[in-house]
């Protein structure tokens, strides 16, 4: 097709095979390696690798939706590739600068010419209509490939990229059915990364390349000018100056210092602009403007006005002083102006050469070898991503997803011995081999589901033993500090239901969503009634005393936090488990705590204060402000509030007064109800 310049090309025929055949991943190893080698014969081939990589793509995609068995369903891939292709091949030869030497283009300006279509519009058109040719005669020839093909061999193709058993593949319909509690799959997170990382290095490293390639340029540049101003300087006779002003090229030796500027500047890289000016009070007066055929020159004794970027220095310009280079800076527009003292025989400066350096045509060329350099690298990284994708898929999403399906029945098979013994068997049959951890933990997941299903009617058995157990120690515990406190009354009760308020409250808002859940919540509101317990240690005459306590009786009450820790953790070790006696502990222990760490008796702050004792602490505040004590009378719901909302931020989690504050229907029910 190249040799006789037909506008076919015949070079996504193996992409789309190996895409149906095999798998995409393939296809756009294809697609990369086609272009590659097209090269040969056309060094353009490589930057369309990326739309053909696409190419693979949109077919696999195509092929999950569509089996190709009917003609309506193999005109829509046609005409789907067509059109990614004419699009696609039209954007490429813009920013390739050949849209007008294509062999599409002469028949687009026909078009264009004669029917007053854009030509960016007619070309695209014909690319499409050429490429619908051109995609109908590759799927065509690709299916009756495929039907011809022995069903053993294409089976065998599409079998040999799977590299796991097709067990384990076939558990992915039920696992993509159930995607529940999946923010984010391996899959898409690995490939989000990779691209992420890769777009940051390219970005990166092109920044840098094109940072350094014009620093130089500017320096080598900003040198070129001076040099080119000091040498132009030179060949100015200073003493002549006004003379050359005056009478132009009437002036003796006039024509001969002009032709030597304007070889200077000929031979000299990037210079803009060469002149020679004197400086007035109303603007610059031409003394030599050397211009070429494409710009227009001042004539010898014109006066120019001063442009605002010299304005600055007009007044050290006037003292004939030098002045540092004017820069104006960007990539595309980078210039820099030389103005250069030409000295007199009597030292004054008589004019000023000036020279004018760009980076204009090197930011041209380096755009130009940029957008080269994506459109290669564009196909490389879509077969890299790709690349990600397939091992991804094989030897991590494939064998994790089919798992994780598995492992969900089991969990669901409850403590029923049949179904727990079928979901086994299934974990077995997935004949996951990876060879690396992935593996490792397929072969502890099927050791584990074994003795799972032949413990787990004894482990119910026994669960329910010990949650028996764990209440009647929490009840025995709680009625021990109740008979003793004569001014607690209904103490435990109250505070056990502010504690549910509040953690139901939290998590609603999504607070502390890594801590709190179902057990957590179970566990604090169960051993809530726990955190005074230490006050069984505390004698009566200080824990019933009518009055305010001293200081020294004061440091004995304090020590009820550290009795109740004391008491819960050899609780903790009889029992050996039962993880609601470790909230339990850290109730009784750290309800004292302060928020700004001004509290007792660890002085802890902030979340390090366990999140059930930062809870505990405003239910058993606001019970001990809106109950009556023998020391004081009850304060007021308002003023109890208002106590606690001064304390939110220091004294108190802020989170969990504002979701108690968000609760006071349901606080005020408590209250009336224990407080009649």
């Amino acid at each position: 097709m190249n040799k006789f310049d037909v506008p076919l090309y015949m070079d996504t025929l193996g992409t789309i095979f190996v895409t149906i055949a095999v798998g995409p991943f393939f296809g756009i190893m294809t697609a990369v390696i086609s272009n590659t080698l097209c090269m040969v014969f056309n060094g353009h081939a490589i930057y369309y690798s990326a739309v053909n990589a696409l190419i693979a793509v949109h077919t696999s995609s195509f092929m999950k939706r569509h089996s190709l068995k009917k003609q309506k369903d193999i005109a829509k891939l046609i005409l789907l590739l067509a059109m990614v292709t004419g699009l696609l091949s039209t954007v490429i030869q813009y920013l390739l600068g050949e849209i007008h030497s294509t062999v599409t283009s002469r028949n687009a300006e026909y078009f264009s010419d004669n029917f007053g279509v854009p030509f960016i519009l007619a070309v695209t058109m014909l690319n499409i209509l050429l490429n619908i040719i051109d995609k109908g005669f590759s799927v065509a020839i690709v299916l009756g490939v495929l039907r011809i093909m022995p069903v053993k061999v294409s089976t065998l193709l599409r079998e040999s990229t799977l590299k796991q058993s097709l067990s384990s593949i076939m558990h992915l319909k039920n696992a993509d059915k159930n995607k529940s509690g999946i923010k984010y799959s391996i899959r898409t997170r690995e490939t989000l990364s990779l691209v992420v990382t890769s777009i940051a290095i390219v970005v990166a490293m092109t920044w840098i390349g094109l940072n350094l390639y014009f620093e130089d340029g500017k320096q080598s540049r900003s040198e070129n000018a001076y040099n080119v101003a000091r040498f132009a300087a030179e060949v100015i006779d200073a003493d002549r100056v006004e003379e050359f002003v005056k009478e132009g090229e009437a002036a003796s030796g006039y024509k001969e210092t002009k032709d030597m500027l304007t070889k200077i500047k000929e031979n000299a890289a990037g210079i803009n602009f060469l002149y020679a000016v004197v400086m007035r009070e109303n603007g610059c007066q031409v003394v030599f403007d050397v211009d070429t055929e494409e710009q227009s020159g001042h004539e010898p004794g014109d006066v120019v006005s001063y442009e605002k970027d010299i304005l600055p220095y007009v007044p050290a310009l006037l003292n004939g002083e030098a002045i540092e280079p004017l820069v104006s800076d960007g990539i595309r527009e980078w210039s820099e102006t030389i103005f250069y003292p030409v000295k007199n025989s009597s030292g004054k400066t008589a004019c000023y050469v000036g020279c004018q350096v760009s980076l204009g045509y090197d930011a041209d060329y380096m755009r130009n070898f940029i957008i080269r350099v994506l459109l290669i690298l564009a196909g490389l990284f879509i077969l890299l991503v790709a690349h990600e994708l397939w091992m991804t898929n094989i030897y991590v999403s494939y064998p994790i997803r089919s798992m994780s399906s598995v492992m969900d029945s089991f969990a669901d098979s409850g403590d029923e011995q049949r179904a727990l013994d079928e979901n086994v068997r299934k974990i077995r049959e997935l004949g996951i081999h990876t060879g690396d951890e992935v593996e490792k933990l397929y072969q502890t997941l099927c050791d584990m589901t074994l003795n799972q299903a032949e413990q787990m009617r004894n482990i119910r058995r026994l669960t329910d033993s010990t949650m028996k157990m764990q209440d009647g120690l929490i009840l025995t515990m709680a009625d021990m500090v109740e008979s003793r406190d004569s001014d607690t009354g209904a103490h435990v009760q109250k505070t056990s239901a502010y504690v549910k308020i509040i953690v139901e409250g939290l998590r609603d808002k999504g607070y502390y969503p890594e801590k709190i859940n179902p057990k957590f919540i179970s566990d604090i509101v169960r051993s809530a009634p726990l955190h005074d317990v230490g006050k069984i240690n505390i004698s009566d005459k200080i824990l019933n005393k009518p009055g305010k306590l001293t200081e020294e009786e004061f440091e004995i009450m304090k020590t009820h936090t550290t009795a109740g820790k004391e008491i819960i953790e050899k609780a903790i070790n009889t029992v050996k488990g039962g993880s609601y006696l470790k909230e339990a502990r850290n109730m009784a222990a750290y309800h004292h705590e302060r928020w700004d760490g001004k509290g007792y008796p660890e002085g802890l702050h902030g979340e390090v204060i366990p999140l059930s004792a930062r809870i505990m602490a405003v239910a058993d505040v606001f019970d001990a402000l809106t109950s009556r004590r023998v020391y004081k009378p009850p304060f007021t719901l308002e003023k109890a509030l208002e106590i606690l909302q001064e304390g939110a931020g220091s004294q108190f989690d802020a989170k969990c007064v504002e979701v108690f504050m968000d609760s006071l229907p349901e606080i005020k029910v408590i209250l009336n109800k224990y407080n009649q």
